[in-house]
């Protein structure tokens, strides 16, 4: 393992704990940091080193990874009095992993090009089981040299990974998924209630759509869970509704309407209200049959 840079992971969640095992198994030297001490005891016994803080995390590495829930706790293990700049040697690599607004990776990247550390908005494309298999997308941009320097570490966590820009690019192009996620769901959702209501048969009119010229790769994958009207949590409507917010809170930055996203964020928000917040977000054809007076 010797050639191998040292790797500090901060964020064990369901998404950063298989992330972070590949990354052990690939034979990198991991030293992990998460709120919760108990997540990090499967990682223990497997090798990885555990601190208490991120500021301690980045004292000895030479790359850090940052897979944390949202706006705040990111900017709290990277700019926090015992976060990650605290402690990183200028010259390290801070790959930042999280979906979170543009605005506040424009702080940290703010920060990080005063502490002399290179800074990589990394956010990734998939789900649990694409962080447990490697394949997930990762979407990148910052300092072109540090991405270079961090296609080992990718092809550990990803099949397939984006160049996009010395910016923000990276953290955009996540938000312009998320938000065509969204906007199928409630899309598909919409019209199968309008279908349903109209009297044709389910899980024909499913089959109609899934070989017809609408058809996407999402919707076919789907296809048989919408006809089991059962979705397993994968994404949570109120998850979805956080990235609505900042593609919402985005578009007012930039001066572009939303006027679609601003809808389907409204149903996210009755979702919540009527305490489906936990739910997939597929959920929303339940919130469409029921607002139709179908269930």
């Amino acid at each position: 393992m010797g050639d191998k840079q040292k790797v500090g992971w901060v964020g064990l969640g369901k998404m950063g704990t298989p992330m972070a095992k590949n990354v052990i198994r690939a034979g990198y030297p991991l030293t992990v940091f998460n709120r919760t001490i108990s997540k990090t005891e499967e990682l223990a016994g497997q090798g990885a080193k555990v601190v208490d803080s991120p500021k301690s995390l980045a004292k000895d590495v030479d790359l850090i990874v940052s897979m944390v829930s949202d706006d705040k706790a990111m900017e709290a293990v990277s700019l926090g009095p015992e976060g990650i700049f605290e402690g990183a040697k200028s010259g390290a690599i801070f790959i930042e992993m999280s979906t979170v607004s543009v605005m506040a990776s424009i702080r940290v990247a703010e920060a990080a090009n005063k502490k002399g550390i290179k800074y990589i908005r990394a956010p990734v494309t998939g789900g649990v089981n694409q962080a447990e298999a490697g394949t997930l997308g990762i979407l990148a941009s910052g300092p072109k040299d540090a991405y270079e320097q961090c296609r080992d570490i990718f092809n550990t966590i990803g099949k397939t990974f984006f160049y996009l820009g010395p910016g923000e690019e990276g953290r955009i192009m996540k938000l312009v998924l998320n938000m065509q996620v969204g906007i199928i769901s409630a899309m598909t959702a919409e019209a199968l209630t309008f279908g349903e209501a109209g009297g044709l048969d389910w899980n024909q009119m499913i089959d109609i759509i899934s070989s017809s010229i609408v058809a996407t790769p999402m919707i076919s994958f789907r296809s048989p869970l919408l006809k089991k009207k059962n979705f397993p949590v994968g994404f949570t409507a109120t998850q979805m509704a956080k990235d609505f917010d900042i593609i919402l809170d985005t578009g007012k930055t930039m001066n572009t309407p939303l006027p679609v996203t601003s809808v389907v964020r409204q149903f996210l928000g009755i979702m919540k209200d009527r305490g489906k917040g936990g739910n997939d977000f597929w959920e929303l054809l339940t919130l469409l049959e029921e607002l139709a007076g179908l269930k």
